[in-house]
């Protein structure tokens, strides 16, 4: 009996022992996973289901598996090297490659972050606030949380957002979507080859998987001290994350699919999906849309410039690091206020283009993701990094496989635009 007993305190004692490991390795995934629903990524979504109703549903099946396979070659690669993906990129492809390479993806960060902060003047225009008033005041708000906050104090703050994002469940159900014709979408996709879809099909997988998201997962492990020995734990990170973001596409698709589809109603960004659900679903379903929108900008317009000023400042040797003080990685902190004061003064101007800046900041990720992915792929199979820890063929095959779509997809979308 004695033996039995203690036996079962030893079980308990090692399941509350795993429970609190787990806790303090939960962060980098779930956060990099919810930070991806960004108002980028909330706008893709919405317009997605407003157009094309639940017939791209199908697209989050593929994007789980590859996000869920990327992110984990990201933990591991982080932990077993203890170097961010920039760094090791610079180290083995060379300064001029790496040039290049990061000249793009911080043409496309700065699109990225101006539609996080065009996020929160459309949501907050849904509760009657004026963007100049809202969108300074959200740019001071997150500077000061990087600038003057520590990296365990942010890392808290991200993990309340990222619960605030459920809020597109509530609206999802609140519209009453047909399961039958959700379930059918799944098992009979309607694929078409036109311009306009084949560009919603890269946008979706261009926000659900960002290439800005690879470094910021990478750094984010890095930043968190973890080790070989934290990797089961931080692979259930990477999966919870992983899972999160595909449910909250998946509820806000379904939100738009089954109100402004079904009556024809044409929407040009995220806010007019949440004032289109007033009339159909209630005042309550449209506040709670325009608030997930508005947490998601927050979020993610404190997060992606950091995720651009890192990798940069990591590429090209410089210190960077949100627990280190301005002096000592001056680089970072500028480039973060530099990209956030661009992106602030093209959401003021008053005849932005902020539509376009969205759409095609989201289809740029797409067609700038197969290039981090080589780098990627390259790097997480090479022994002299990795040792033991390098990719097995399935997680190969699934990384090559995203690239050659990625690359065929984005072709067909040159050949389409070239023949409009």
């Amino acid at each position: 009996m004695t033996t039995a007993v203690t036996a079962f305190n030893l079980k308990k004692w090692a399941l509350w022992s795993n429970l609190l490991i787990f806790l303090t390795v939960l962060g980098p995934g779930i956060i990099t996973g919810s930070v991806d629903n960004d108002a980028g990524g909330i706008t893709t979504y919405a317009l997605a289901g407003a157009k094309y109703g639940y017939n791209l549903l199908w697209t989050l099946i593929p994007a789980f598996i590859v996000l869920l396979v990327i992110q984990e070659m990201n933990a591991r690669m982080g932990i077993v090297s203890g170097k961010g993906l920039a760094d090791m990129i610079r180290e083995n492809a060379g300064v001029k490659v790496t040039f290049f390479i990061f000249l793009g993806l911080l043409v496309a960060d700065i699109a990225n972050t101006t539609t996080e902060f065009a996020g929160v003047a459309g949501s907050m225009q849904v509760f009657g606030v004026s963007k100049y008033i809202a969108v300074p005041l959200a740019a001071v708000a997150v500077w000061l949380l990087v600038v003057k906050g520590t990296y365990r104090f942010a890392e808290k703050v991200f993990l309340i957002f990222s619960v605030f994002l459920l809020a597109y469940v509530v609206s999802a159900i609140m519209a009453k979507p047909s399961w039958g014709e959700i379930g059918a979408s799944f098992i009979h996709p309607q694929v078409q080859f036109s311009f306009d879809y084949i560009a919603m099909v890269i946008g979706i997988i261009g926000t659900t998987i960002a290439p800005w998201m690879q470094f910021y997962m990478q750094s984010a492990v890095i930043e968190k001290g973890l080790k070989i020995e934290d990797y089961r734990f931080t692979l259930w990170d990477v999966v919870i994350g992983c899972i999160a973001t595909v449910l909250v596409a998946f509820f806000i698709m379904v939100a738009c699919a089954s109100t402004l589809h079904t009556k024809g109603i044409v929407i040009t960004e995220a806010k007019d999906a949440a004032l289109s659900l007033k009339p159909m679903a209630g005042a309550f379903a449209a506040q709670v849309f325009a608030f997930g929108l508005f947490i998601a900008s927050i979020f993610s317009a404190t997060i992606l410039p950091v995720a651009t000023a890192f990798y940069v400042c990591e590429a090209f040797g410089f210190e960077a690091g949100i627990d280190k003080t301005f002096k000592e990685a001056p680089q970072f902190y500028w480039l973060y206020t530099v990209i956030i004061m661009i992106a602030v003064a093209i959401i003021l101007l008053p005849n932005a283009p902020l539509i376009t800046i969205t759409l095609w900041s989201q289809i740029f990720n797409g067609v700038l993701l197969p290039v981090v992915l080589v780098c990627m792929i390259l790097l997480v199979n090479n022994r002299e990094i990795m040792g033991e820890y390098v990719n097995k063929p399935f997680k190969n095959l699934i990384g090559w496989a995203t690239v050659v779509i990625l690359v065929g997809l984005s072709v067909l979308l040159l050949v389409q635009t070239l023949i409009h």
